[in-house]
């Protein structure tokens, strides 16, 4: 028998080639999942102890009182202390916002807990001193020797940057302040742990309801912490992974079903020269794994080579990933995957094709008949789980339940693989009756349902990719849809300037609205007023500003005072703790008085907004108080930012406006879209693969049948055309059906996760996504079919006929 399984792989080992691929493919793409994440891990997790270098201790609080007894109890004491938190405050340097946000951290006074890698200047000696990380400065373009403003209003302090240093990712900070100056940025401060340098005694007297461990369980605690994020990354790509594998088995089974039909002669013939079943059947899954071992071994290969390039180019960006490493336990579980699921995909075709008497071996495959026992336990089975998918889909849907929804997902789409001998057949037979039809196509239409299983398998490889891509486009095209609608709601403008003390110029509009990615800039007249003891603009806005996004105009009714929640909280207790919808509350402008009715928002700045009624009763000169623009699509948000908050800074004004975060928002659904379309492509490819593959053992397999049609007639031209025409119908058949199902998965899934969350989320369908999705799917359907249809042109008619 060892002398049959080496002539098997010997000769039959062009057909092995697609199914090496997709198994090749889908352990490359574990290796790759493999090095990517540990080099981020690695990367990530490489400085989390550098904070606490110097220290014995870490004290974990969240109270603001015990932090404050910790330090001043190491000052007392002469124990080294820092913080580890962050306060989130804009900066501005000469008037001009330099950044909206940055996180602000401490800057340790102590040699022993200066932690940052110094790369220029000195560390601070004393509070007004800070440190600048050097690769978030690169953005705000500070440089040494800058004395700039964090915070506003009486907390805001001025420090010099007397230092560049370089901090990690994941515990760093854009800019280090002493505690002295950090201390007073109490509104956005965070601090959860203080690093002590004294005993664990001195830190639990200081603060008793703490929790003290040494530092180096702190750091393994932050570390399995920040990996834990990582793995869950690498899980979810690991889906996908899992995903081309399922598709890569339905090729590999596909590829043996074919190849064990086409040699049951040469099974028979073992037979009755006396080999067993057990001994064939042994011999066949050594034939298996053999070819499971190379594949999954070049896919090891290719991974390796593939990580560590992927890991390189990313470090050209992103300095803080660590090296590109082979994790040995990683690369072991994909090799063994790939040979197990050789072997697994092989099980049911090698039993199959060892049943067969020998006598019967000259029989052909017939696929399912739905007359048979199997094939009424298959329609059954189908029956049920399309039956009990739907339903668990609907109880999904009820009740908002995502394991349901995955359960019925999973179980429903069994279904409709299980009943595809009869449903894809049948659906290629209804595209047979379009207009157009001739020989070609009918005979195209023959060779593509005369093995029914087979199509259905090869179809379903390709349904696999379809339906998924199909279903999270739409899904991730409705999400996009409410969360636009979101957006709209709670940042309506793009960008907003807006007075503070003093009324701005007139020509600050136009400057404005010259600014590179503005597309309109309006300006709004308003005074200054007192609204329960607190002082803000008030703008009068009008019914039609032409800047605002989505269908709100901001514009509120005569008697309406609109307010920012930011300015409602400020209000005294007395009036601060009352329901404000519906509210009256006193505006008082230049001793004129009026009761207006509040209403509450956000998006538009500190300011308050009223109808210009309103506002001309109150001050009947009103003057230029705010600027109101709108930012075309693919505008650079920082540009913008930077170049808005020069001119903001130069009139004294304040800059507001909620496109940066509307951009990081589209930004993160693109990358998500990209990402899930690449991932995707690689099962469509592995199912492209299959299809090749198929029509490629299918020239094998009737060489003579084309070679008595060639010799009755039918030219090269034509033959190739059929083999077209059958690769094209088996890829749009599958798109059709794929297409279809994974709308009414989306539907579920926008039912499940999204309606939920955001109210009135409707089912966006992204018609020209799909139609290309579609078109490639076809398209590559039919170049699928180029070079197995060349290779049956080549063949004679009379080479053909001679052909056993």
């Amino acid at each position: 028998m060892r002398t049959v399984l080496v002539a098997s792989m010997r000769h039959h080992t062009r057909r092995y080639v697609a199914a090496s691929v997709a198994v090749a493919i889908g352990v490359a793409f574990i290796v790759v999942v493999g090095m990517l994440t540990g080099a981020t891990r690695s990367g990530l997790t490489a400085d989390v102890g550098a904070p606490v270098r110097g220290a014995d201790h870490v004290v974990s609080t969240s109270t603001t009182e015990e932090v404050d007894r910790l330090v001043e109890a190491a000052a007392d004491s002469g124990v080294p202390a820092l913080t580890l938190g962050y306060a989130m405050e804009p900066v501005t340097r000469d008037g001009v916002q330099l950044a909206a946000t940055v996180d602000v951290a401490e800057a340790s006074l102590d040699p022993r807990l200066q932690w940052q890698q110094l790369e220029d200047g000195r560390f601070p000696a004393a509070a007004g001193e800070a440190l600048a990380d050097v690769n978030r400065a690169k953005s705000n373009d500070v440089r040494l020797g800058d004395v700039v403003r964090v915070g506003t209003g009486d907390a805001a302090v001025d420090v010099e940057v007397v230092g560049m240093v370089d901090s990690p990712a994941a515990m760093g900070a854009s800019l280090y302040v002493p505690w002295h100056d950090l201390r007073r940025l109490e509104d956005t401060l965070w601090v959860h742990a203080v690093a002590w340098g004294g005993s664990a005694a001195e830190a639990r007297t200081a603060a008793p309801d703490a929790t003290v461990e040494p530092a180096a369980d702190w750091v393994a605690a932050r570390q399995a912490e920040i990996s834990r994020g990582v793995d869950v990354i690498a899980i979810m790509a690991l889906l996908f992974v899992a995903i081309a594998l399922f598709v890569g088995v339905l090729v590999i089974t596909n590829t043996f079903s074919i190849l064990f039909a086409q040699r049951m002669r040469d099974f028979a013939l073992l037979r009755c020269v006396g080999v067993t079943r057990r001994q064939l059947r042994r011999a066949i899954r050594l034939e298996a794994l053999a070819l499971g071992l190379v594949a999954a071994g070049v896919g090891v290969v290719l991974g390796a080579l593939a990580g560590a390039g992927l890991v390189a180019l990313v470090r050209r960006w992103f300095t803080d990933m660590g090296p590109a490493a082979v994790d040995p336990v990683w690369t072991g579980s994909a090799f063994a995957v790939g040979t197990l699921v050789t072997l697994g995909a092989a099980w049911l075709p090698t039993r199959t094709a060892t049943r067969v008497l020998p006598l019967a071996a000259l029989r052909p495959d017939t696929g399912v008949d739905v007359r048979s026992a199997a094939g009424r336990w298959r329609l059954g089975l189908a029956a049920l789980c399309l039956s009990g998918g739907t339903a668990l889909l609907a109880l999904a849907v009820a009740g908002s339940s995502l394991p349901a929804m995955l359960a019925g997902g999973v179980v429903s789409f069994v279904g409709v693989l299980l009943v595809g001998p009869v449903l894809v057949p049948w659906l290629i037979r209804l595209a047979d009756r379009l207009p157009a039809s001739g020989p070609v196509r009918r005979l195209a239409t023959g060779n593509a349902v005369r093995n029914p299983r087979r199509t259905a398998t090869t179809a379903a490889s390709l349904l696999v990719g379809v339906t998924l891509t199909t279903a999270i486009l739409t899904g991730l095209a409705s999400s996009r849809t409410a969360i636009d609608r979101d957006m709209d709601e709670s940042y309506p403008l793009d960008a907003s300037i807006t007075a503070v003390d003093a009324p701005l110029e007139a020509s600050l509009v136009g400057r404005v609205a010259g600014t590179a990615g503005v597309t309109d800039a309006r300006g709004l007249d308003g005074t200054v007023a007192t609204v329960g003891r607190v002082d803000l603009p008030l703008l009068g806005v009008g019914g039609d500003t032409g800047v605002v996004r989505g269908p709100a105009d901001l514009a509120p009714a005569d008697g309406i005072v609109r307010l920012p929640y930011a300015v409602v909280e400020e209000l005294p207790t007395r009036l601060g703790d009352r329901v404000w919808e519906d509210a009256e509350i006193t505006v008082v402008v230049a001793g004129r008085e009026r009761t207006l009715r509040v209403e509450t928002g956000s998006g538009w700045g500190r300011a308050g907004l009223v109808s210009p009624a309103t506002l001309a009763a109150l001050d009947p000169e009103p003057r230029p108080m705010a600027v109101w623009a709108r930012a075309g699509d693919g505008t650079d948000a920082e540009d913008l930012s930077g170049d808005l908050a020069a001119l903001a800074g130069a009139a004294g004004a304040e800059l507001g406006g909620g496109f940066a975060n509307r951009t990081w928002v589209d930004l993160q659904v693109d990358i998500l879209t990209g990402a899930v379309v690449g991932l995707m492509a690689v099962a469509i490819v592995i199912a492209l693969v299959g299809i090749a593959n198929t029509l490629g053992l299918s020239v094998l397999e009737r060489a003579r049948e084309n070679a008595l049609l060639r010799a009755m007639g039918l030219t090269r031209r034509q033959l190739r055309r059929a083999m077209a025409v059958e690769g094209l119908l088996l890829s749009s058949v599958a798109t059709v059906l794929g297409t279809a199902v994974g709308l009414v998965f989306a539907w579920v899934g926008v039912q499940v996760m999204v309606a939920g969350v955001v109210d009135g989320a409707g089912f966006t369908v992204p018609v020209w996504q799909l139609a290309v999705v579609a078109a490639v799917a076809g398209l590559a359907g039919l170049a699928a079919c180029v070079v197995p249809a060349r290779r049956a042109a080549r063949v004679t008619p009379a080479a053909g006929l001679a052909l056993d």
